[in-house]
């Protein structure tokens, strides 16, 4: 399987990604510029947090304007896995490929910390090697990742099981905790906490390590999960 790792200016954790695939999960990764065009080739798309040009107007507003993105929105409209994590998750929104925004934190500072999430949907191309109901610890980094979005929207999110992970207490805002959604085909997801960043046990959780096996299990297996 083969992985792109998608480059913004300002992207800090795209590293972190492609070592997570490639030397833990010994499968194969690209870095993919912004001014690329094409996917063609990959199996599944990751956008790194960091500060895409440098957050300027709003976190992700500026790189959803970013060639690469045409190819992106088709790539998941194609029903293929994106996982966006951190401003990956911000880029995601702005580009519509998942509902609601992220505000500044509650906080109105940027919080760098350790947090307890819980699996609220282990029925998903990200979440399968989870169990429903499990906690895991994954830091977090970002000064905008209080989720919102409007009722009949959260509703939505409710009744489709789009919400993957929850904070286990009220880290920065978020409405009903949330920390990760999927789209409502299931094939995209957005999470503030960085599961790339705890894929070992020398970096004190190997927590994170799951969300990138549950994509290789879907992709490996050829059964698609939709969240439902």
């Amino acid at each position: 399987m083969k992985f792109a790792v998608l480059v913004f200016p300002g992207s800090n954790c795209d590293a972190d990604l492609y070592h997570a695939i490639v030397d833990v999960c010994h499968e194969e990764a690209a870095y993919v510029s912004y001014t690329a065009t094409s996917l063609a080739g990959f199996d599944a798309v990751l956008i790194p947090g960091g500060f895409s040009y440098g957050d300027y107007l709003r976190s992700g507003a500026i790189a959803k304007l970013a060639p690469i993105m045409t190819a992106v929105v088709a790539f998941a409209k194609a029903g293929k896995p994106v996982l966006g994590i951190c401003n990956g998750f911000q880029i995601l929104t702005e580009a519509g490929l998942l509902p609601g925004a992220l505000l500044p934190n509650r906080q109105t500072h940027f919080i760098c910390e350790t947090v307890t999430l819980q699996v609220e949907n282990s029925d998903t191309r990200f979440t399968n090697q989870y169990t429903k109901g499990a906690t895991i610890a994954l830091p977090i980094a970002h000064g905008e990742g209080n989720y919102y979005c409007d009722p009949e929207t959260l509703a939505q999110l409710h009744a489709k099981h789009q919400i993957a992970f929850t904070y286990t207490t009220d880290v920065n805002g978020s409405l009903d905790n949330i920390a990760g959604i999927t789209n409502e085909a299931g094939n995209v997801l957005g999470m503030m906490p960085h599961p790339e960043r705890a894929v070992e046990a020398l970096l004190g959780s190997a927590d994170g390590l799951g969300v990138f096996q549950s994509i290789l299990t879907t992709l490996k297996s050829g059964v698609v999960t939709h969240g439902e």
